[in-house]
């Protein structure tokens, strides 16, 4: 042996993700892979006086968590605005925002992030004259937590133009009311867009879901650069080493690019190119001159992104069945199934990997048809296309996960973990008699299904000891359900190995292995000793990503 370790981890239990070998004891690391994974004792070889040496004190090693779902450049954004996921009620939204408002009273426009729909007592919902109540000489918008829907004050319609003679686009609303006015409900981004791209401190954020026609989105401002930072520092602090972002193009590669060589790029990132349904099959070229251009360790290109539907929340997912609670409504697809089918076979002709939003059951088998028309016409190969959210499906949909190679991308802090005490409007939506295939994580899993877990943050946190919490400590919404209960091992299977397989990535990361990557958080505690009802307290107290500590709590 020429040359010892730079890092050892020793006294810990390390959770290898390796079916082979999966506990040791201590970890050795050289530059930014790993080549060492064994005793206490043995790892001592590895070490000289220039070595540094972190006592694990017992708590679990595991690797890097990789979020399969996460929107860096619109979470970090996000930070700018007034947080208001905590508020339960108007009231407590009223408060949050006038104390903002007091204490900016130079500032043109006031905008909140985060909000929730249950703010508002079940079957009202949110006008711009609650808005005006809160702010009503400056415009006013606000966000949803889940990014479907946002809502403006008076002033900022007025601002945007957009109070009267409203004319909607397909898939989206600029709710109007009795008197032919806007209420201040904006559904879907192609309606909030018309109101919030107006603003500044929404110009970038909105662009990112729409077509070109509204104008590119840039990237790389000073104002980008200050938020970015946050977002990525965030990212560190939870433990997260490599995200799948959710949306994309060439200009924002090209900064995170600007950051990997600055050295500022502390977590790996797989970015997408962003299909909307004006996007003709001639527009792939951009993906794949992305995937030329990406394929490092830490920034890598090669998949497409598609929004199939909506959210159960605003009845903008596409259904199998009715809507519970809006009979004779099954909500609407974003594209045709012939639309559809002839972009993926485009986008699989091309060598590209296909990500689809699909929330409800009808769009789930809407995706999986045009997985099924591209391997038709193209052919067999190991394209791993993924489904996201998945937050309906039908049973007879369940098997064909497997059988095409499909990928179950869920998020469990999506999930309502123990409805009806939290009161939640997911299971009045849908019904009762389709709980059983709600997030169905135990139904895909047991299927066969490869199922990666992810935060979609900034719609939840991205903190995955939550996530994990939910997995391993959802309640059935009834006595007469399913337990779709995830297993520990499972669920952080999910957020490592399965991860990296879900990028093409799983002989590069995922496993602590002799030869892979160094990325990887240290925890305050044994996960493996400590109670499910406990997981959502242990945070982790070291990252490292490329063999770099980027974060020391």
């Amino acid at each position: 042996m020429t040359e010892l370790a730079d890092l050892l981890i020793i006294n810990a239990r390390v959770f290898t993700a390796d079916t082979a070998n999966p506990f040791a004891g201590a970890v050795a690391v050289r530059g930014n892979r790993i080549v060492f994974v064994g005793s206490a004792a043995e790892v001592e070889a590895w070490r000289d006086s220039h070595t540094r040496v972190v006592d694990g004190q017992g708590a679990t090693l595991m690797p890097g968590i990789i979020d399969s779902h996460y929107h860096l450049h619109l979470g970090s954004m996000g930070l700018a605005h007034i947080q208001l996921f905590e508020a339960a009620t108007l009231d407590e939204v009223t408060a949050i925002i006038r104390r903002y408002v007091d204490a900016h009273p130079d500032e043109p426009s006031i905008t909140g992030a985060q909000l929730r729909y249950e703010v508002m007592p079940a079957g009202q919902p949110l006008t711009r004259q609650h808005l005006d109540a809160i702010v009503s000489d400056r415009p006013l918008t606000i966000m949803a937590y889940d990014y479907h829907t946002a809502w403006a004050n008076t002033r900022a319609l007025e601002a945007a133009g957009k109070l009267r003679d409203i004319t909607n686009r397909p898939g989206s609303e600029i709710v109007v009311d009795t008197d032919g006015l806007a209420t201040g409900e904006l559904i879907e981004p192609l309606a909030y867009a018309a109101v919030l791209g107006h603003f500044e401190a929404w110009d970038a954020t909105v662009k990112s879901f729409l077509p070109d026609a509204f104008g590119k989105p840039s990237y790389g401002s000073a104002r980008d650069q200050q938020w970015i930072r946050e977002g990525l520092k965030l990212t560190a602090q939870h433990g997260i080493t490599s995200i799948h972002n959710m949306d994309g193009n060439a200009a924002q590669a090209a900064f995170y690019a600007e950051l990997e060589a600055a050295g500022e790029l502390t977590t790996r990132i797989s970015i997408p190119y962003s299909v909307v349904p004006t996007t003709r099959i001639e527009d792939l070229d951009e993906a794949v001159e992305m995937t030329r251009l990406y394929q490092g360790d830490k920034l890598r290109a090669g998949r497409v992104k598609f929004f199939m539907d909506g959210v159960i929340e605003s009845w903008t997912a596409f259904m199998v069945n009715d809507y519970a609670d809006r009979p004779h409504y099954k909500g609407e697809a974003l594209y045709s199934a012939e639309h559809f089918n002839r972009m993926a076979a485009a986008c699989d002709e091309c060598g590209l990997q296909i990500t689809v939003h699909a929330v409800g059951d009808a769009a789930v088998r809407r995706t999986l048809d045009g997985y099924a028309h591209a391997r038709q016409v193209n052919g067999v190969r190991d394209s791993r296309h993924r489904v996201e959210h998945i937050e309906l499906v039908h049973p007879s949909d369940i098997p064909r996960f497997a059988k095409l190679g499909v990928i179950a991308s869920f998020q469990p802090l999506h999930c309502a973990v123990d409805y009806p005490q939290t009161p939640e409007f997911f299971p009045e939506r849908v019904g009762s008699e389709a709980w059983h295939r709600s997030f169905a994580w135990q139904y895909l899993r047991g299927g066969g299904a490869r199922v990666a877990f992810g935060s979609d943050w900034p719609v939840v946190t991205q903190d995955p000891m939550l996530g994990i919490y939910n997995a391993l400590n959802r309640q059935a919404w009834s006595d007469d359900q399913p337990d779709h209960r995830q297993s520990l091992v499972d669920t952080l299977l999910s957020y490592t190995r399965d991860g990296a397989y879900t990028e093409f990535q799983e002989q590069h990361k995922g496993q602590l292995k002799v030869g892979y990557l160094a990325d990887m958080v240290l925890l305050s505690a044994d996960l493996f000793q400590t109670p499910d009802a406990d997981i959502k307290d242990v945070k982790p107290v070291m990252t490292i990503c490329d063999g770099q500590i980027v974060y020391e709590g």
